[in-house]
């Protein structure tokens, strides 16, 4: 059994309930056998039983009074999973799926997502299994203040710097950072996603979806081809879907889904730009359900179904995918639905919304797949020139954080097919992207002994 054989035995065997963890670091370790090859230092060292264990994770209660007077009860939870190139870094979730082995899952993924980047980040996740739907911005500041009574003891700009992810919007990183700001007595950079007022970045809102949309812009430059006229279904509409669509449309492709937990929309004529205002301020502004942008637009609407879900059942042809929702939201049926339609491209706008069956179908058709820790690297990406800013005490202007954007996305792609060709995969973006990230982690950790 090989090295790599024995570290996925072992976290099996020592966690045997943390499938999504498991389903992420087998997918890294597995296409990371070249390294293990080419580098017996990473192996005396014991570098890759070290990687798939967090330096720690804290898990907390957080108390909180509802609106009726009622006291509440979630759990909390921070893991930061590796420092050796910088900060931990990786958002809060906020969703009622939110377990331990879910955030670690994420935090291992944002490993090497930040150390695509090019930029000193480490990585980490939290999150709580709170829900926010349906809660009241009275209700949600004193859950945020909650959680941050915890979880500042853990954080700090030099140590662990969280931002939003799923749940977690500028509404809910104001309430944490004033919080953290008032108990602390100091205004630093040790959250990012800020509003723009107190220490935010121009673009941080749009980075996600933009960086998404570039990176696969990138890969289909490849083979010639760009987003002119494509048929694009972007899944998801919160954050990184709305800007996505938006970035999808700069770029003169048009994109005919959204969806939300409970139903998705297909607009044949394409979202566009005012349809894509319309979706940002029902779900930013007034936390609508989709079904409502059907109701507008006299649209179609499949309830209780995904896209994936949609484009199979329906066979709507579909140019380019940019899955933007969930973990496995997108399984081995849909992809193949997706080839027999005519799609060319995925682009992972979401944390791992393939399942393992899924990306095995794109590659083995030859259809251009980039796994998410190098698509939707933007975030973090612009997360990271965030606390650059924070720390001159500077505000750099939209263009020129989009530019930065751009360029790290461009360096990103690169460092993939680079990564991949050197160690024998040619074109394969997802061991392109696990072994770039890991050979720029592991070398750090190698530097500093056993520690």
């Amino acid at each position: 059994m090989s090295v790599i054989q024995h570290v996925i035995e072992k976290i099996k065997h020592m966690d045997p309930d943390q499938k999504e963890f498991h389903q992420a670091a087998e997918e890294v370790l597995e296409t990371l056998e070249p390294t293990a090859e080419r580098h017996p230092e990473f192996v005396k060292a014991g570098i890759y039983e070290r990687i798939v264990e967090p330096e720690r994770a804290v898990l907390f209660r957080v108390p909180w009074v509802d609106d009726k007077g009622n006291v509440k009860v979630n759990r909390g939870f921070r893991v930061q999973f590796n420092n050796a190139i910088g900060p931990f870094k990786g958002g809060i979730r906020l969703h009622p799926s939110v377990n331990l082995n879910i955030i670690k899952f994420l935090g291992f993924e944002q490993i090497f997502k930040n150390a695509l980047t090019t930029l000193p980040m480490g990585g980490g996740k939290g999150g709580s299994d709170f829900d926010p739907k349906g809660k009241s911005d009275a209700e949600m500041m004193r859950f945020c203040q909650a959680f941050m009574r915890e979880l500042f003891r853990h954080i700090g700009p030099e140590i662990d710097v969280p931002a939003g992810d799923i749940g977690v919007g500028a509404r809910e990183i104001g309430y944490m950072y004033g919080y953290y700001k008032k108990i602390r007595n100091e205004h630093t950079g040790v959250l990012t996603g800020k509003g723009l007022e107190y220490g935010g970045s121009l673009i941080r809102p749009e980075a996600t979806g933009y960086g998404t949309v570039y990176f696969a812009s990138e890969m289909l430059a490849t083979r010639g081809m760009d987003f002119k006229n494509k048929i694009v279904a972007v899944s998801g509409s919160g954050n990184v879907a709305q800007f996505a669509i938006e970035k999808v449309n700069q770029m003169g492709g048009r994109v005919i889904t959204v969806c939300d937990s409970t139903a998705t929309v297909v607009d044949e004529k394409g979202i566009d730009a005012e349809k894509c205002c319309y979706i940002q301020e029902l779900k930013n502004t007034y936390r609508g359900r989709i079904k409502e942008y059907a109701d507008k637009y006299n649209t179609v609407c499949f309830d209780g179904q995904n896209v994936w879900d949609v484009i199979r059942s329906q066979g709507i042809k579909v140019d380019i995918a940019l899955p933007c929702a969930t973990q496995n939201e997108l399984n081995s049926e849909h992809a193949s639905a997706l080839v027999k339609n005519g799609c060319i491209c995925v682009a992972e706008g979401a944390n791992m919304p393939s399942t393992p069956e899924a990306v095995k179908i794109f590659q083995s058709n030859n259809i251009l797949y980039g796994p998410g820790k190098a698509a939707n690297a933007g975030g973090v990406a612009t997360s990271g020139l965030e606390m650059s800013q924070n720390s001159m005490k500077l505000s750099w202007t939209k263009e020129e954080v989009d530019n930065r954007l751009l360029i790290i996305m461009k360096s990103i792609h690169n460092a993939c097919l680079n990564a991949a060709e050197a160690y024998g995969k040619k074109g394969d973006y997802v061991a392109g992207a696990n072994i770039a990230g890991f050979v720029k982690v592991a070398k750090a950790m190698l530097a500093y002994g056993v520690v």
